[in-house]
């Protein structure tokens, strides 16, 4: 098969990946911090070493702001959710996926507004202008996709962290489809927290996320249980990663995190998306040239886009050319993407959009075969 459905989760993983989730739960079974026998820190030290190289990647201030769950979608709850009290107004984009929309239509009944600003692909000048412009008095989170997981229109986050400083307010980044993907630097930006998919372009295993806190807290936490510390108390630690974390941690799934990121950091960030990028770029052209055709965005270059395209087919829907194409052995993503916003944003809310997302795995061959099945498709159309 070709698999080109890596927006919603990178596949194959590496075989690093597997060998060391298989190591982790024959050598590291225990329970870490929370017995002191030699097995449970083996465990507990696998988990700093995936802490600690999540910092490296993303120059948190250390591990100790790397707090582990169960996705991206746990991290951006427990950020909107623990920095949002009643009466508070949030900014946000007119791309987000339902991650985002959902947990802040959900803070309505607490009298939590939001502004959802307009994005102008290729024009960061312009998106960063309507951000301001959606700033109210009372605005105390900006919280927006770095990359739209439906058209791969990427957002200037940096920028727009700048501008929450500015005027104090706090900045979250989903990162779900930028995660090891894109350059995301938490030293050298105003950006407090990043929301990552472990599952994605760190090539981790499903049931992995990350929410990583530049200033190592939330105000406030949405989970409560046991953390292995200061067990003599009844309250919740106030500082990460304890803050996040409770109960008995995924170990082989963060194992395979840990390796998952040591792949993309031996390939680099860079190259990775270089060559997802040149994919897309080539999978773009082929489309251009066939009548019927309907590609929503411009011509994907590196500045303004991610390596995720979207494209109808004249006369059919989402779901029936994906379907041929599964036929074909070629697997994509049709229909809404988790992300109303983003179709009512290029008026493909009715029929949602066929999906090609490559990954590192991918080659020009592959992209190849796709484009002259979509011709044999059209013609038997």
């Amino acid at each position: 098969m070709i698999y080109l459905d890596n927006a919603a989760t990178t596949y194959p993983k590496p075989p690093r990946v597997i060998t060391t989730m298989a190591d982790a739960q024959r050598t590291k079974g225990a329970n870490p911090g929370r017995s002191g026998h030699k097995l449970s820190m083996a465990a507990a030290e696998e988990l700093y070493n995936c802490r600690q190289l999540a910092a490296d990647m993303f120059s948190a201030p250390g591990p100790e702001c790397v707090a582990f769950t169960m996705n991206c979608t746990m991290a951006l709850n427990m950020v909107i959710k623990g920095v949002l009290k009643p009466g508070d107004h949030v900014v946000t984009s007119n791309l987000e996926h339902n991650a985002v929309m959902r947990p802040l239509q959900a803070l309505a009944d607490q009298n939590i507004t939001f502004t959802q600003a307009q994005v102008v692909p290729g024009d960061n000048d312009a998106t960063v202008d309507h951000f301001r412009q959606a700033l109210q008095p009372n605005t105390k989170l900006i919280v927006c996709t770095h990359a739209s997981n439906v058209w791969g229109i990427r957002l200037p986050v940096e920028r727009i962290a700048a501008l929450g400083k500015e005027y104090e307010i706090c900045t979250a980044v989903d990162c779900a489809q930028s995660g090891g993907v894109l350059p995301i630097n938490l030293n050298d930006s105003a950006i407090d927290y990043l929301c990552m998919a472990g599952h994605k372009g760190l090539y981790g295993p499903m049931g992995t996320g990350m929410l990583i806190a530049k200033c190592g807290s939330l105000p406030k936490t949405i989970l409560e249980g046991g953390t292995g510390t200061t067990s003599f108390s009844f309250l919740q630690p106030d500082q990460m990663p304890e803050q996040a974390e409770s109960g008995t941690p995924n170990l082989p799934g963060i194992a395979g995190l840990r390796a998952g990121m040591e792949f993309v950091r031996m390939k680099t960030e860079k190259v990775i998306f270089t060559h997802e990028m040149r994919l897309v770029q080539q999978l773009y052209d082929g489309l251009a040239k066939m009548n019927g055709a309907h590609l929503y965005t411009q011509r994907p270059e590196e500045a303004y886009f991610a390596p995720v395209l979207s494209f109808n087919l004249k006369g059919m829907s989402s779901e029936q050319v994906a379907g041929k194409l599964d036929n074909a052995g070629i697997a994509v993503r049709p229909g809404l993407h988790c992300a109303p916003a983003a179709h009512q944003f290029m008026g493909t809310l009715e029929q949602g959009t066929v999906r090609v997302s490559p990954s590192a795995f991918n080659n020009r061959n592959e992209i190849e075969r796709f484009l002259m099945v979509i011709r044999k498709i059209k013609a038997e159309s």
